[in-house]
């Protein structure tokens, strides 16, 4: 009798699933960490990659650095750094196929789950730079998409002005664009790159949890309803 009365109330318990990632950025290029990141991915059975810009060097080589992903299976989404341009995002979007998107000025819904973002940096190339009012502007647009959701992920290549984050480069600034997106529309989780010093780096603004993702790679999980 008891038995059954804890099955009962087991039945009642919602379980929650979890969305899991893998975020990265910074790689330059280096196949031997896309190799390795794409280990992680399928050790940690990730749900989802998401690559936070500079990808290639300078766009030198574009071979193999998106491919090992999918050979473990493994959905990826993309913005550009400053050493890519949107064309060569785009361009190993179609080469890949639908397992990849690009999500610079655009959203991807996962359950209660939203992500958006945007690439590039502010003033510093080689490749793709950026002013702060198309930064935010690229941003709301992906935003709006997924505003209703529950869960909001934000993923920029660069970080926000005013943070510990900027303080860790003497010459490499942050954005207002982010910071002011950060402030209005309040994504539970920022990711970006673009300072190496600070790979791995986690802060709170306001209620926003802050990840520099780096090159070696976090590990996020997410509640999904």
């Amino acid at each position: 009798m008891k038995n059954n009365l804890k099955r009962k109330k087991n039945k009642k318990i919602k379980m929650k699933k979890k969305l899991k990632i893998l975020a990265a950025g910074d790689i330059h290029g280096d196949k031997n960490l896309i190799k390795k990141l794409a280990d992680k991915a399928e050790k940690y059975k990730v749900d989802l990659v998401i690559l936070t810009g500079d990808i290639t060097l300078a766009e030198q080589d574009v071979d193999e650095l998106i491919g090992p992903f999918l050979k473990k299976k493994k959905k990826v989404l993309l913005i550009p750094g400053n050493h890519e341009t949107l064309a060569t995002i785009d361009f190993l979007v179609d080469l890949y196929g639908p397992e990849v998107k690009n999500i610079h000025g655009y959203s991807l819904k996962i359950g209660d789950v939203g992500i958006f973002g945007a690439g590039g940096a502010i003033g510093v190339g080689p490749k793709f730079t950026v002013t702060e009012n198309q930064l935010f502007d690229i941003l709301k647009q992906g935003y709006e998409r997924i505003k209703g959701v529950k869960k909001k992920i934000m993923v920029t290549h660069v970080h926000p002005s005013i943070s510990k984050i900027e303080k860790l480069s003497p010459f490499v600034f942050g954005s207002k664009a982010v910071k002011k997106a950060i402030k209005y529309f309040k994504p539970d989780i920022a990711l970006c790159s673009h300072i190496h010093e600070a790979g791995g780096l986690e802060l709170k603004i306001g209620k926003t949890k802050l990840i520099n993702v780096g090159k070696e790679g976090k590990i996020i999980e997410v509640d999904v309803d």
